[in-house]
């Protein structure tokens, strides 16, 4: 059975002149295994941006109608992988790469205080074990971006208008350059590589139960 799989990460934002998971997602999407062999990978990189994740997260599912949909988001103080698994109902007031602000503290006014991704968090944790950087089970994507794409995810989940699955994983920053002596452990570009590749693997498997 063929799957469409739809691969997404951001660019950069205040504070963050480089987002390592636009490349990532890029990376994901052109790696070669025989468990990807008959899989559509279509990647896109949203700006960081409420009114992109508003205006493209529909126009790609209706054109692509993914099976599945694989985020990946920056936690620039996180240390490990997290895979979140659920969206909260929360907003901070920070402006997003296009310098705009939703003004509110809440995503849906009177909405749940929460809402689940539906994610196999405990397939993709046990995917990713044993890798550097590690990596966790996380209920809270925060109040920027990134937890806002994952309630938009959830939204039309509940809706049944989106794909079965949904996956969202934080990743830290990465080094930029060769690892140095005497410094604390940082991930590279290809550290959270090998990572996303284990979790697409792993997404596309619970796709096809």
């Amino acid at each position: 059975m063929s799957l469409t799989i739809l691969v997404t990460g951001f660019g950069p934002f205040p504070g963050a002149p480089f987002n390592p998971t636009g490349p990532l997602a890029q990376r994901v999407a052109r790696v070669r295994r025989p468990a990807l062999a008959d899989v559509n990978i279509v990647t896109h990189i949203f700006p960081t941006s409420y009114a992109a994740v508003d205006r493209e997260m529909p126009m790609l599912l209706a054109k692509h109608k993914p099976d599945a949909l694989l985020m990946f988001g920056l936690a620039p103080r996180a240390r490990g992988l997290r895979v979140e698994t659920r969206a909260r109902n929360a907003l901070v007031l920070l402006p997003d790469a296009g310098r705009m602000s939703l003004g509110r503290r809440a995503i849906a006014i009177g909405g749940p205080a929460s809402m689940k991704l539906r994610t196999p968090a405990r397939t993709l944790l046990a995917a990713l074990g044993g890798l550097w950087p590690h990596a966790t089970l996380s209920r809270d994507a925060g109040r920027y971006l990134c937890n806002y794409l994952c309630w938009r995810a959830a939204e039309t989940a509940s809706t049944g208008n989106g794909p079965r699955l949904s996956a969202f994983i934080h990743v830290p920053p990465v080094r930029r350059g060769p690892r140095r002596k005497r410094k604390k452990a940082v991930a590279s570009l290809n550290d959270l590589t090998v990572a996303g590749v284990r979790a697409l693997v792993a997404l596309v498997a619970a796709a096809r139960r």
